[in-house]
């Protein structure tokens, strides 16, 4: 009789390019099993965005399992529980897993190694979520990187990532294994559903995944390089939320990508920018593993001191995208509406809330990891602290964005910021990333009326700016 394994899915809800998944394959009967744990990550635990993902990528690789004859397992409660008594039911000998890097993923395995190992069957560990392990990279002292420049060339001085491997054939289970519902799980929003419409933007799961990944190559990475700061055109991947929960692999991007740089020489210095943005998020997790306390504490401990304000309406009027100034606003009402945010726009946002609101950076991580579909805990407290000016190769808290020319900039012709700020469709471009300068003539035939239709500007750009580098000059004297 053939050994039966289990395998434990978790940011990797795919079938092809899992190491673990083809082992176990490899080794006889495969029963699939994803573990919800509410429990697991404590505050962060998936926000709510996430979980509308999360939901749609299982019922995604449920299908697909299901092609093959084979059935996803769904279970509820502590992790190291639920994976040990599937293994006693089923008579498991072994479970396989890809490695995670989350601040408790050492712990958690731990646990699960002791109690499916109590029940007889013992516990796997397969790289498949980064293209490298993160202490194969160091620097030239042996210890973790902190800027990211130097990572990601000692990173492109390694071997190159092998080859993902294809979906593996699984045998079933002769006899069923109790299974919990997914729709039980309510992990969509229902009353309101602030998500529909999704179903139309996005489509989670391994299929989606590989479609976007061949829809960027092919129709618009040649515009990335010059293009990817422009939040009105599909210049972007959106690759995120599938990397994120592993509906592809970055080997599998990074191979692709390769790919056609071989076949379209003339693109190689777009293509290597997009590369370079796998590589951030390689960065991000090297900074996690090595640093677990980045999401909750200042990567550079001189910002432990820094006067973070606290106003609940300048938060409120950011979170909904009521600041006054419409790039900020754009890009909070396109978050709400969409579970996403443009990469620029998002810097625009985050510097607005640290710089110009003077409100802690944790404000701001917390939103977004509750509002983003590809919100991920490395990338997400990296990401925040570099803008913030408080992390690793931080950019300097003094470089202060402009809202203003960041609009006229990188949304000249306003097409991003009419569609998710509607109300200022009417607007002359010269006026529309500062309506508050417009003659009164010019709102009125626009149907503006600045406190009515549109709120006037919560802060003052000049000030917020100097009040900012006040704030930031008393750190300047701490050792």
């Amino acid at each position: 009789m053939a050994d039966v394994s289990l395998y434990w899915f978790r940011d990797d809800l795919r079938l092809s390019d899992l190491p673990g998944l083809k082992a176990a394959a490899e080794r006889g009967t495969v029963i699939p099993v994803y573990i919800l744990d509410e429990q697991l990550g404590e505050h962060w635990r998936l926000g709510s965005a996430s979980r509308w993902w999360l939901h749609h990528s299982l019922a995604a690789l449920a299908r697909s399992l299901s092609a093959q004859g084979s059935e996803l397992v769904l279970r509820s409660g502590e992790t190291a529980s639920a994976l040990a008594a599937i293994v006693a039911e089923t008579g498991a000998t072994a479970v396989y897993c890809s490695r995670h890097y989350q601040p408790w993923s050492e712990a958690l395995e731990r646990s699960v190694k002791e109690a499916t190992g109590n029940a007889g069957a013992e516990l796997k560990r397969y790289p498949g979520t980064l293209l490298f392990e993160p202490e194969d990279v160091a620097t030239g002292g042996g210890t973790p990187f902190k800027v990211f420049t130097p990572f990601w060339r000692a990173c492109n001085k390694r071997p190159h990532p092998t080859v993902p491997c294809p979906p593996p054939t699984l045998s079933a289970l002769e006899q069923s294994v109790a299974s919990e519902e997914i729709e039980d799980w309510r992990l969509t929003p229902t009353a309101p559903n602030w998500a529909f419409g999704w179903n139309d933007l996005w489509s989670p799961g391994e299929t989606g995944a590989h479609q976007a990944l061949s829809r960027f190559l092919s129709d618009h990475v040649q515009d990335y390089g010059d293009g990817r700061d422009l939040p009105a055109e599909p210049n972007t991947s959106r690759l995120s939320p599938y990397l994120r929960f592993g509906n592809i692999s970055p080997r599998q991007v990074w191979h692709a990508a390769q790919r056609v740089k071989n076949e379209r020489p003339e693109e190689a210095g777009s293509i290597d920018k997009f590369l370079s943005e796998l590589g951030w998020r390689e960065f991000c997790y090297h900074l996690l593993f090595h640093f677990p306390h980045m999401p909750d504490e200042a990567f550079n401990p001189k910002f432990s001191f820094f006067p973070w304000g606290k106003d609940e309406e300048r938060l409120s009027a950011w979170q909904t995208g009521q600041t006054g100034y419409p790039i900020v606003d754009a890009g909070m009402r396109e978050l709400w509406q969409t579970g996403f945010m443009h990469n620029r726009v998002r810097m625009v946002v985050a510097s607005f809330l640290t710089k110009h609101c003077l409100l802690n950076w944790r404000e701001g991580e917390a939103w977004f990891w509750d509002c983003l579909v590809d919100a991920d805990l490395a990338s997400n407290a990296c990401s925040w602290q570099w803008v913030g000016g408080s992390g690793a190769d931080a950019s300097p808290y003094f470089r202060i964005f402009n809202p203003i020319a960041q609009g006229e900039k990188f949304d000249k012709a306003g097409s991003y910021t009419r569609r998710w700020v509607p109300e200022l469709a009417r607007i002359p471009n010269k006026y529309l990333h500062k309506p508050w300068e417009a003659p009164e003539a010019v709102l009125a035939e626009a149907g503006v009326s600045l406190g009515d239709t549109y709120p006037r500007p919560i802060v003052d750009h000049k000030t917020a700016r100097e009040e900012a580098l006040s704030a930031y000059a008393t750190l300047k004297d701490i050792a």
